[in-house]
């Protein structure tokens, strides 16, 4: 088979802000997987363009790589993937990464929020469904969203863990995933605690960053030089994002307390801990 021909064997498929880019980075680091880097998105975005399309997606993949996978954070919730995935990628195996739904969707506002696609208080996007951003809570109907994966895949071909097994033991999760995909463990431990996408890394100012947007690529070869760097570091700043009310979280965690429970029902994964209002963590 050409390299042009190969396609997936397994897709992470979200949550997304739940650490599918960090279950990424681990299953990069063994030479046995082979993932493009960016998320190709071709099952939501994309789909219109072809499988000769979605295909170009894995042409650099090597012959020395057994299991080849992407990411898509965005496919857990798209209605219309399942579907679509299943006629293409039949026999694929799928990871699916679940955080306290609370956390997620403020984490998805923060990112927003520093790219500078969202200015307004929380309030005004994760109150209700009826806001600019449905996408924040949206996102988080696991129970919904599983079901329908459910419709078109059989169980033993989709691997859930929730995101706090990662902070209890982020070996097992990465061997876990592994044998999942069918792909032989290898474990870098100097990776698996590196936080990724951190909603508290220094950045410049956004009018800066939006200012130098254009020059992105050029500028790629000057990050890690002393010089760079440390102009850089007279500027970036971490960022200070509006807070989420106790009260707001209080009416988040209600909003999804059904859907916790069909998550839980449809998973056999206790999420008891989700059904209290917690301080949201800071990724």
């Amino acid at each position: 088979m050409s390299r042009t021909a190969r396609l997936p064997d397994f897709v992470i498929i979200g949550a997304a802000k739940a650490a599918t880019t960090w279950i990424q980075a681990q299953l990069q680091a063994n030479p046995a997987i082979w993932m493009p880097d960016p998320e190709p998105h071709f099952f939501s975005r994309e789909y219109e363009l072809g499988e000769a399309h979605y295909r170009s997606w894995f042409a650099d993949c090597p012959a020395s790589a057994t299991v080849v996978g992407e990411k898509s954070a965005d496919y857990l919730s798209d209605p219309e993937v399942p579907a679509r995935l299943a006629a293409m990628l039949p026999a694929a195996r799928l990871v699916i990464q679940l955080r306290n739904p609370v956390d997620r969707a403020y984490s998805d506002y923060k990112m927003l929020y520093r790219r500078g696609h969202v200015s307004a208080k929380p309030e005004e996007y994760l109150a209700s469904l009826d806001n600019p951003e449905p996408r924040f809570l949206h996102d988080g109907l696991y129970g919904r969203h599983i079901a329908r994966w459910f419709e078109h895949f059989p169980r033993e071909q989709i691997l859930v863990f929730p995101y706090e097994a990662i902070g209890r033991d982020p070996a097992d999760v990465v061997e876990r995933v592994s044998r999942h995909i069918g792909a032989p463990v290898m474990i870098d431990r100097d990776r698996l605690t590196r936080r990724e996408n951190n909603s508290r890394e220094e950045l410049l100012p956004l009018p800066i960053r939006n200012l130098l947007a254009p020059l992105k690529d050029s500028v790629r070869p000057l990050r890690g030089k002393p010089w760079f760097e440390g102009a850089r570091a007279i500027l970036a700043r971490e960022v200070r994002y509006p807070a989420l009310s106790e009260r707001l979280r209080q009416n988040m965690a209600e909003f999804y307390r059904d859907d916790i429970a069909l998550t839980e029902e449809l998973t056999g994964i206790d999420l008891s801990d989700w059904r209290t209002a917690r301080p949201a963590v800071a990724a």
